[in-house]
């Protein structure tokens, strides 16, 4: 074991180039640790770890007998749940993928609406499409299925887009500055058939699962489309793509069930289809987030022994 400094609170980062943009914060002792291996010493009390990988890597977790918090760099943490040691706490980078997720998803959304899949296909063989009249964006009826902070950040975004936009959350509560009135989760069905374009930005909890299955397709109007950005099991992948085959929804895609979604799988050659490859929160507006909130949190749970978005604490 390397001694820890009386006056210091030992913290790993996944990367190097993270602890250089953090030398100057007082009172830490940065250890660069990937969580490929075995921890490098036993007295760190809060871990960042690595973003974008094998969740395995958290099995080391319960090496660490100092440890306190661990503070992911995602908006998602049940990957994370089954690795969280007794006493721990686990907080999310809310806010770190606000702007990039809530991007794709507007992109997705205005690719789908305007056939951009479709003239890249015929710019490969130099066919001039007819695309015109196609639904834009503006004036379309959205409902926002979650309205966290990424959930703020799109609706925000949208209404510059003069899209025309219903939230639900969790439970039903009164409006803020952007809506008028936040709708439960026990409502959507009333919201469904008025609804031409739906964005899915919630968590995967047990409660959410397949929340978008047959019955909640078949409540919306044809030629709606899905935009998910949440997370793949959300929506019954089966469902959808029979929706989608039968020309009644389309769907825009950052996540799918299973994922990587297989090379044979229909969902890749189903008409009306537009699938990215889970890269919502990975663009160059990561980095200069995440440490945005490290500079805020480190210091705030060295002085605390807390951190700001604490998620769950393990059993």
């Amino acid at each position: 074991m390397t001694e820890k400094s009386a006056a210091r609170t030992v913290v790993s980062v996944a990367q190097q180039d993270w602890a250089d943009q953090l030398t100057d914060l007082g009172g830490v002792e940065l250890v660069v640790w990937d969580m490929k291996d075995a921890p490098p010493r036993d007295d760190i009390e809060l871990v960042v770890p690595p973003y974008m990988s094998n969740p395995k890597r958290l099995e080391h977790l319960c090496e660490l007998p100092s440890l306190k918090a661990v503070q992911l760099a995602t908006a998602g943490f049940e990957h994370a749940l089954q690795y969280l040691p007794s006493g721990v706490a686990l907080a999310n980078g809310r806010g770190i993928h606000d702007t990039s997720t809530a991007e794709l998803a507007i992109g997705l959304a205005i690719a789908s609406q305007r056939a951009i899949p479709d003239a890249v296909r015929a710019q490969q063989s130099g066919q001039w499409l007819r695309l015109a009249g196609r639904p834009s964006l503006a004036d379309r009826k959205a409902l926002v299925i979650g309205y966290g902070s990424i959930g703020r950040m799109l609706v925000s975004r949208l209404q510059v887009l003069e899209v025309d936009c219903t939230v639900v959350a969790s439970r039903a509560r009164a409006g803020d500055d952007l809506v008028d009135r936040v709708y439960g989760i026990d409502e959507i069905d009333q919201l469904l058939p008025a609804t031409e374009i739906v964005f899915l930005i919630l968590p995967m909890t047990d409660a959410t699962r397949h929340l978008v299955d047959d019955e909640f397709l078949a409540a919306l109007p044809d030629d709606a489309l899905v935009v998910n950005v949440a997370r793949g099991g959300i929506v019954d992948t089966d469902a959808l793509q029979r929706a989608c085959a039968t020309g009644h929804v389309r769907a825009a895609m950052d996540v799918t069930d299973p994922e990587p979604l297989p090379a044979d799988h229909p969902l890749w050659t189903t008409r009306g289809v537009l699938i990215t490859p889970h890269v919502g929160g990975a663009t160059t507006a990561f980095t200069p987030r995440l440490i945005r909130l490290l500079r805020r949190e480190i210091p705030h749970f060295i002085a605390t022994g807390e951190l700001s978005n604490v998620v769950v604490v393990g059993d």
